[in-house]
C-alpha cells in the first residue's frame, strides 16, 4: 500500500432523478451500493459510509450498508464516518463491525464520534446532559472489546459486564478503530490515551487552524506511552467536469446547508452528487485529505 491512501465519504443524500423528484430512501441506498462498486473498480481505497437520522440522508445504519457492499466487492476498505458511539451500544457495535469484517474478509474499520448532530439521542433515549460522560463510558467499554478477550466493566450509563465474552470474532484478531476529532483538544487527548488513530474533521475553515492538534496528539502519545499513529483529514468536497459547473451545481446546495431547510423540498434543480473526496495516510485507511463526516 502506498504512502496515500484516497477514499470516498457520503452520507447517503437522497437525490433527485432525471425528472427532479427525489427518490426514495430505499432507492439512495441501493445507489450507494452501487457507487461503492463503481469505486472500487476506478481504485478508490477506502469507502466511509457516516450515520444521520433525518430525513435528506438515507444512510442510519452505516455497517448493514456496508455489509451489503462487502458481498459486492473484493478489495475497498469499509468504514463509517462516524459511528455515533454516544447514542449507540459498545458491544453492539463491536458485533456489527466484526460481522462486516466477516463478509468483507477483513476490510472492516470504524470511525467513533460523539456527533456533532445530536438527533439520535432523543431517537435512542438519551440525554444531552450526559453527552460527555456517555463518551467518555463508551469509549472506554470498546477499547476493552477490542482485545477480543472477556471483559470485566462497569460504568454508570450501561448494565455492568462481568467477563463477558462477546462474538463474533474477528479473524485477524484486529478491528481498525479511528477516533473523529472536530475541535476539541481534550478528544485529542482522549483518542492518545487509548491509543487510537486520529481522524480530525474538518468541517468549515482553513486546514491550518488544526496543525497544532497534530503536535498535541504527537505529544499525548508520548506521555501516555501509546502509539502515534499516521493522523487522517477529512473536509467535503464537491466536484463536476469543470470549476464552473461544480460552483453552479453546489450554489443551491451551500444555500440549503445554511438555512437549514428541507432539502428534499427546497432545492430547486437539485442534481444527483455521489460521495464526497477525502484521502488517507499509510497502513490501513483514511487519513490527510477529503472526506466529509460527522464527528466532533
Amino acid at each position: 500500500m502506498s504512502d496515500l491512501v484516497f477514499g470516498l465519504d457520503t452520507f447517503g443524500d437522497v437525490p433527485d432523478d432525471d425528472s427532479g423528484t427525489p427518490v426514495s430512501d430505499a432507492q439512495a441506498i441501493r445507489q450507494v451500493v452501487d457507487e461503492a462498486v463503481l469505486a472500487e473498480e476506478t481504485g478508490v481505497d477506502v469507502l466511509a459510509l457516516g450515520e444521520h437520522h433525518r430525513p435528506e440522508f438515507a444512510i442510519s445504519s452505516p455497517e448493514t450498508v456496508l455489509a451489503g457492499i462487502a458481498t459486492r466487492t473484493n478489495r475497498i476498505r469499509l468504514s463509517s464516518g462516524v459511528t455515533v458511539l454516544s447514542s449507540d451500544d459498545s458491544v453492539r457495535v463491536f458485533q456489527r463491525f466484526s460481522t462486516v469484517d466477516a463478509l468483507s474478509n477483513g476490510r472492516a474499520e470504524v470511525i467513533l464520534g460523539r456527533g456533532s448532530f445530536t438527533e439520535s439521542f432523543p431517537l435512542f433515549g438519551y440525554d444531552l446532559a450526559d453527552y460527555d460522560v456517555l463518551f467518555e463510558e463508551k469509549i472506554e467499554l470498546f477499547a476493552k472489546l477490542l482485545a477480543e478477550k472477556p471483559v470485566t466493566w462497569s460504568g454508570t450509563k450501561r448494565a455492568p459486564l462481568e467477563d463477558a465474552d462477546v462474538f463474533p470474532k474477528t479473524e485477524s484478531g484486529h478491528l481498525t478503530t479511528w477516533v473523529g476529532v472536530g475541535g476539541s483538544p481534550q478528544s485529542v487527548i482522549r483518542t492518545a490515551h487509548y491509543g487510537f488513530p486520529l481522524m480530525i474533521a474538518i468541517i468549515g475553515g482553513s486546514p491550518d487552524r488544526f496543525a497544532p492538534y497534530l503536535d498535541l496528539y504527537q505529544r499525548a502519545t508520548e506521555k501516555f506511552g501509546t502509539t502515534a499513529h499516521p493522523v487522517g483529514m477529512h473536509s467535503p468536497g464537491f466536484i463536476a467536469d469543470t470549476d464552473e459547473e461544480a460552483r453552479e451545481l453546489h450554489s443551491p446546495l451551500r444555500r440549503w446547508a445554511e438555512t437549514g431547510s428541507d432539502r428534499r423540498t427546497s432545492v430547486p434543480g437539485r442534481r444527483r452528487c455521489g460521495p464526497l473526496p477525502w484521502a488517507a495516510a499509510p497502513n490501513t485507511a483514511l487519513t490527510s485529505g477529503k472526506k466529509c463526516c460527522d464527528i466532533s
